[in-house]
């Protein structure tokens, strides 16, 4: 299972998760950071699953 952690949510959830073996990213962690759009979330969001 895939995780996309939106910025509203601690960067340290995505690393819990990722420690448990599940696949995560914070959205810190794109290229824009928390910066990035909610339609660009949407969109990585259709591609990560």
């Amino acid at each position: 299972m895939r995780f996309l952690v939106d910025a509203q949510l601690p960067k340290k959830l995505s690393r819990l998760l990722n420690e448990k073996g599940f696949e995560s990213i914070h959205t810190i962690d794109l290229p824009n950071g928390n910066k990035t759009t909610d339609a660009e979330i949407i969109e990585l969001s259709l591609k990560f699953n």
